[in-house]
């Protein structure tokens, strides 16, 4: 039966800092993927960032004298990053060639919802929870409102693809929380090890993805201005190296569904780059929605909270009883 691994005790100060990178930058990671893709192909690009991340992650694991080549600890981590980076960020890399970033971004916000769908190991105290139960109702509303808001512009007007992108992005949200439990359940060895693994294992599937698709073949390498070939490398360092491996550490440190609060905090540094950078507009009805997404992670994050003070206060006590 499969159950919730003992969280080993992490200090607090790299806690906030890994909760603050995954926060912060990963939010800003949809406006440089906007700037990269309108310049090199999809497939090609996240080619090039998780093959380079993964490489330069693992030479730094060879050099620390970590294990690499462990059979069993590498085939979760393969699986991990086919789930988490070529599914869940490939579709995200794919569809912002035709919808905004901030938009995506918002979209994404769902991710935390599938997390409690998806965790069956906490499923009983989940859904038995009533603030959990409201929660998920209440983030339902808000991605209805922003899906509907897009459908109700696909008109003439609109590109024909934006539909299918909003049916791409709900499967990716899926493929990501369901990649980040797999990761938090049935990862072993070194983190760092794991996650080069899982990128070195999304950047192979991207180059045969962009090998397949065609997109190698016509394109012009020194076409690519200067700009682009930044955000490739903010992505690989910041996005990469930095946010993605705080993430998985974060997995093995904290509960899931309060990791999963960066896809709360991500469209609001996604919006705000977007508006300021990017000329790029949120209507009324898509703030609503992220408005009452918001509104839903607080609800289901709530009970744990004070579950959290509870135990807290039941040690303290304990303590003075003792003394």
């Amino acid at each position: 039966m499969l159950t919730e691994n003992p969280r080993p005790v992490a200090p607090k100060l790299l806690v906030i800092l890994a909760f603050a990178t995954v926060y912060i930058v990963w939010g800003s990671t949809y406006f440089f993927i906007r700037i990269a893709v309108a310049h090199i192909p999809a497939m090609l690009m996240a080619a090039m960032r998780f093959t380079t991340a993964g490489l330069l992650l693992l030479g730094w694991c060879a050099i620390k004298g970590e294990k690499l080549f462990v059979a069993e600890n590498i085939k979760p981590a393969i699986i991990s990053g086919l789930l988490l980076l070529f599914i869940g960020n490939g579709a995200v890399v794919w569809v912002e060639q035709y919808l905004t970033s901030s938009l995506v971004a918002v979209l994404v916000s769902a991710c935390p919802l599938w997390f409690v769908l998806l965790d069956k190991p906490l499923w009983k105290e989940n859904f038995s929870n009533r603030f959990t139960i409201s929660g998920l109702l209440v983030g339902f509303v808000g991605v209805l409102l922003l899906f509907g808001e897009r459908l109700l512009h696909s008109d003439g007007t609109a590109t024909p693809y934006q539909v299918p992108c909003l049916i791409i992005l709900l499967f990716s949200t899926m493929s990501w929380s369901g990649g980040s439990l797999y990761s938090r359940y049935f990862s072993k060895g070194p983190g760092t090890v794991n996650t080069a693994w899982q990128m070195l294992a999304a950047g192979i599937a991207f180059i045969i993805c962009a090998a397949f698709s065609g997109e190698t073949k016509h394109f012009d390498w020194q076409a690519v201005p200067a700009k682009a070939w930044l955000a490739v490398t903010y992505l690989i360092v910041m996005g990469s190296l930095a946010a993605y491996s705080a993430y998985v550490w974060l997995l093995q440190v904290r509960p899931s569904t309060q990791v999963s609060t960066y896809a709360y905090v991500n469209p609001v540094v996604a919006v705000l780059l977007g508006i300021f950078f990017a000329d790029e507009h949120m209507s009324l009805v898509q703030l609503a929605g992220l408005v009452i997404i918001l509104v839903s992670v607080l609800l289901i994050n709530l009970n744990k909270y004070r579950q959290a003070a509870a135990a807290r206060k039941s040690v303290r006590q304990g303590s003075l009883a003792k003394a």
